[in-house]
């Protein structure tokens, strides 16, 4: 991985007196992270033999199936050494793994960091026994400047934003010259694996189809807001039943394991956050083509998607805005608050009188508001409103 890609760090957390939860979709690169964490520690001086990086997916770890056997195995490996430094990757495959990486945090003093895929790993007994001594750094797909600096320094074809478009942020695609049709399969797979690990096996999902179709709606519906009921109204107009019940699990389901993203509305007048209506994003917005093949239909929620995953990449908490009866694409906040940008979000530069433009002057405070387009051509002379190119804003040059 290049020096200069921007991936997070994980040297800077070495000093902290937590457990490192590093999270996010597979494939998003944090067995890369680990591996080169082990790099960095050995050009630190740290011996090799303090190093202990397991691995839960691969074959020689799968008699390690328990929090017993997986603590007297790292327990084996650390003994005589002193302090070691545990890097523990997809630890979800292990049943009670929160048990044994407690004891050898709190009892032993090793430095962890673990991996997973699921972001129930934050949550249950984890949280309980580590008392909220762990830090959460989460992992996403490349940005776009990262996908920029990857292709450089692997000799690739130079990158722009219509390939980034196209075949999105997954590191196995973007640090290689895929065809369409085969960068869509390896995407696919990438789904069909989360599908099968995550969320079909750990589930117990008997009606694969019913789940198919619900992923479906939610793909068609990208970018739009809509509710439990809508989707069953929706499988009920193709002949399907099911509760709303079960609809709601699938999506909680699919977010646990970062396929899809939700993003709750906002009322900028009564300053809450509503129930109701919600959207929900791709975790990397590739998974909408590799699930539904290429079509400039989708651009307009593809750029949409891409905007909303570089905010949250960001550290804002977004949300969608709701002012009287009008929508603002997302209201991004940091700080409580204290930091606040309006964003809405189109194909081509709006005029004076479009849609984008008077719903972001309705909005009386003085926090900035921008408009992201995939032109070229940027402006701030709407009232103040900036109209940004997608790429610029990507590049944080606008």
């Amino acid at each position: 991985m290049p020096p200069s890609s921007g991936r997070t760090s994980l040297v800077g957390f070495l000093a902290a007196n937590f457990i490192k939860i590093i999270n996010g979709v597979r494939r998003s690169g944090k067995s890369t992270l680990l591996s080169l964490l082990a790099d960095e520690l050995i050009r630190m001086g740290i011996s090799e033999d303090r190093i202990i990086y397991r691995r839960y997916t691969s074959l020689g770890e799968l008699e390690i199936s328990d929090a017993i056997s997986m603590y007297r195995e790292l327990s084996k490996r650390a003994e005589g050494k002193g302090r070691c430094y545990m890097l523990l990757d997809e630890v979800q495959e292990v049943n009670g793994w929160e048990k044994a990486v407690n004891s050898l945090f709190e009892d032993d003093g090793h430095c962890i960091f673990v991996t997973g895929s699921n972001s129930k790993l934050l949550a249950g007994e984890f949280s309980t026994y580590l008392s909220g001594r762990f830090v959460e750094i989460p992992v996403y797909p490349l940005s776009f400047e990262e996908f920029l600096s990857f292709r450089q320094h692997m000799g690739t074809a130079a990158g722009d934003i219509g390939r980034y478009i196209s075949f999105g942020g997954f590191p196995v695609i973007s640090t290689s010259e895929f065809d369409e049709t085969t960068a869509y399969q390896i995407i696919y797979g990438i789904y069909t694996s989360i599908v099968i690990r995550d969320i079909q096996r750990r589930h117990r999902i008997l009606n694969l189809d019913l789940f198919n179709r619900v992923v479906n709606f939610i793909l068609d519906n990208m970018g739009k807001t809509f509710s439990g009921t809508a989707i069953v109204r929706f499988l009920k107009g193709q002949g399907r039943t099911q509760n709303i019940e079960q609809v709601y699990d699938y999506l909680r389901w699919l977010e646990e394991a970062f396929v899809i993203c939700r993003c709750p509305r906002y009322d900028l007048r009564g300053k809450e956050i509503l129930a109701t209506q919600e959207k929900y994003y791709l975790a990397d917005h590739s998974l909408l083509y590799g699930l539904k093949g290429f079509s400039g239909t989708y651009i307009a929620a593809i750029i949409e998607n891409i905007v909303y995953v570089e905010l949250r990449r960001r550290g804002y908490k977004v949300y969608v805005g709701k002012l009287y009866d009008k929508e603002i694409d997302f209201v991004a906040e940091k700080e409580s608050g204290k930091e606040r940008i309006y964003m809405q979000v189109c194909r081509t530069i709006p005029d004076a009188s479009d849609r984008e433009i008077c719903n972001l002057r309705m909005i009386r405070d003085d926090y900035p508001k921008m408009v992201i387009t995939l032109d070229s051509f940027a402006s701030d002379n709407l009232d103040g409103i900036k109209i940004v190119p997608l790429e610029q804003f990507l590049l944080n040059k606008y």
